[in-house]
């Protein structure tokens, strides 16, 4: 059994238009399992809810003609929009389940996460995409993770950047005001020595100063830093390459994780600023596998030509994962929330799933076993570094 943890908050991203709400993909059978989708669908974080819940729908489609889960086909219900903001993950889960709601692939934010997982404990099957603070999954029995940890993701991109010869000076550059930035840090900076890495430079910003890193960049240019670490999400991390660009840092190498995936999409963002840029993600949709090229395909086709993120991968692998339980668990619609969450939280430590962004099985903390990649962007895509 999971130990309760203290809910945290996270702040709010800016609300875009209501006219890019998603609606729901129906299931044509009476009989269904009902799945809810939370994440940020308008707002700074909008690219990665909307590919949440896009791939959501992608792969129940697909579910759905290959025999849905254990015979019974699956329907996603209308997005709950959080807008990265706990208070409003609540909201939205209990009127999901005013909706029929009996499981949530659940949430794209990591604050998000953790406020839904203590509302949640043990009533509902939960798994999440891509919330990467450890106490995301940490409520209950009942909650899954398909991403890394916010510490696995540090402590790898160090040996990363290590074991490649990246770089032996390095500075961090993250957002201290937010779980998932501070996490990572927190790992990487511990495992940096270990790993050959010098730490010139840990400079902060927070929610409430994420315009202007003048300060920051000028400790990090005069430190010498051969690397600088971005542990934060893409918006933030295009203002500090464009002002890292007009520092003249063009020099020094910049290296993320998977947060920084979707940075090509930003608007009006100069993205010959990105060339060069790596991260450590599992998935990128420029890959050749035949896995990949199916998904990027379906995903566009459904999506007016977009080209699916990480999240979105992950998500495809979610309800994948959901499908091989549910056959194992032997669940069926008419069963108790609860009955169905014992039932598919037991399957989970049966079942290993052969997915887009690897080869993964669970442990009985809920916690994700698979391998990160890493990407350097080119010419305006992703190349896997070998």
């Amino acid at each position: 059994m999971k130990n309760m943890k203290k809910v945290l908050a996270v702040t709010a991203a800016v609300a875009m238009t209501a006219a890019m709400m998603p609606t729901a993909v129906f299931a044509d059978d009476a009989e269904t399992f009902k799945i809810g989708v939370i994440g940020p669908m308008t707002g700074d974080n909008a690219q990665y809810g909307l590919g949440v819940y896009h791939a959501a729908q992608v792969a129940a489609e697909e579910i759905n003609a290959n025999g849905g889960f254990n015979g019974y086909n699956v329907e996603i219900l209308d997005a709950g929009d959080d807008q990265a903001d706990p208070e409003k993950a609540v909201n939205a889960y209990n009127d999901l389940l005013d909706k029929g709601m009996q499981m949530l692939c659940r949430t794209v934010t990591s604050g998000s996460c953790i406020a839904v997982g203590a509302e949640a404990a043990e009533s509902t099957f939960m798994f999440t995409p891509s919330a990467t603070a450890v106490d995301s999954i940490t409520a209950g029995s009942n909650e899954f993770r398909m991403c890394f940890t916010d510490p696995a993701q540090g402590t790898k991109s160090a040996q990363y950047i290590g074991e490649h010869s990246l770089a032996t000076k390095v500075a961090v550059l993250y957002d201290s005001s937010a779980d998932y930035n501070s996490g990572i840090n927190d790992a990487f900076v511990a495992a940096a020595e270990e790993n050959g890495l010098e730490i010139v430079a840990d400079e902060a910003y927070t929610a409430d100063s994420n315009t202007d890193f003048s300060v920051q960049l000028k400790k990090i240019k005069d430190s010498g830093a051969e690397l600088l670490f971005l542990p934060n999400y893409y918006a933030d991390n295009a203002l500090i390459l464009q002002q890292a660009h007009d520092a003249g840092m063009d020099d020094v190498k910049k290296f993320g994780v998977d947060g920084m995936d979707g940075i090509l999409g930003v608007e009006n963002f100069d993205t010959s600023l990105a060339e060069g840029v790596m991260l450590l993600t599992p998935f990128s949709a420029t890959g050749d596998d035949e896995a990949t090229v199916k998904f990027v395909k379906a995903y566009g086709d459904a999506n007016n030509g977009e080209t699916p993120n990480q999240f979105a991968a992950d998500t495809y692998d979610v309800l994948y994962a959901m499908q091989l339980a549910a056959d194992d668990a032997k669940i069926t619609p008419d069963m108790e929330n609860a009955d169905i969450s014992a039932a598919m939280s037991a399957s989970m430590a049966n079942i290993e799933l052969d997915g887009l962004t690897g080869k993964a099985k669970w442990t009985e903390d809920g916690e994700c076993d698979k391998e990160p990649k890493a990407f350097e962007i080119k010419d305006g895509a992703y190349v896997e570094m070998k």
